[in-house]
């Protein structure tokens, strides 16, 4: 691998992304062996990094999708969600599905009183409520609780927990959902997670996580759902 030369400092944002690939992230996948050498990579590697960042200074209420069928969609939004409250900010947490139990998180973020308010409508897994009819009303009333958050410039972050779910099932239309979006003040951000997230939304989503299950303990070796892992 040869070293890349110096470019220009006024080059495209995606000729920069191509040098930062190209100098690599270091350690021992840079293909220097002595130190000085090394470290000119990286005095490099630094100076086009601090140019990409100072570059992209575009600020936004951000779409986030998290789908798939692996563990954790759930769990990377509400970290946002801690973190933003961890900010000052204010949040707010509107459960679709989910509502049987009260799980540990909402428990933990009772701590940020007023900062946090949460929402579990749903009465559980559709093999537990046996109520389509009744399962649709839940979901329509949680889109109009969430609708108001959305609409609320005072929230900063506003998590729609297995919303992806309810429009797998057919419970919530795409449309209502992306008109909802649209409700957003400019610098409010909101999290969808669930499987199975329709196309029109990933195609609306600033960034999109898709969670890919390798190995799953309930699965392959019998294991229940215990505390602190799966609520």
């Amino acid at each position: 691998m040869s070293q890349p030369q110096n470019q220009p400092d006024n080059q495209p944002e995606s000729q920069l992304d191509a040098v930062a690939a190209e100098l690599g992230p270091g350690g021992d996948l840079a293909p220097e062996a002595d130190a000085a050498g090394y470290q000119r990579r990286m005095a490099r590697r630094k100076e086009v990094q601090q140019q990409r960042v100072g570059e992209r200074n575009l600020e936004k209420g951000l779409v986030l999708v998290f789908t798939g069928d692996g563990k954790g969609k759930t769990t990377a939004a509400l970290g946002l969600a801690l973190r933003t409250l961890g900010h000052g900010e204010q949040v707010a947490v509107v459960q679709f599905i989910k509502g049987g139990w009260q799980p540990g998180e909402a428990k933990a973020l009772e701590l940020f009183g007023e900062s946090l308010h949460w929402h579990a409508l749903g009465e559980g897994f559709t093999w537990e409520t046996q109520d389509r009819d009744r399962d649709r009303m839940l979901v329509q009333r949680a889109w109009e609780r969430s609708l108001t958050y959305l609409a609320d410039a005072n929230r900063k972050l506003v998590v729609l927990d297995e919303v992806n779910v309810a429009l797998k099932l057919g419970y919530l239309g795409i449309d209502q959902v992306l008109e909802g979006l649209d409700l957003r003040p400019e610098l409010t951000h909101v999290a969808l997670t669930g499987r199975g997230a329709p196309a029109p939304l990933l195609e609306r989503a600033d960034l999109v996580t898709e969670m890919k299950m390798v190995r799953h303990p309930f699965r392959e070796q019998g294991v229940k759902a215990q505390r602190g892992i799966e609520f």
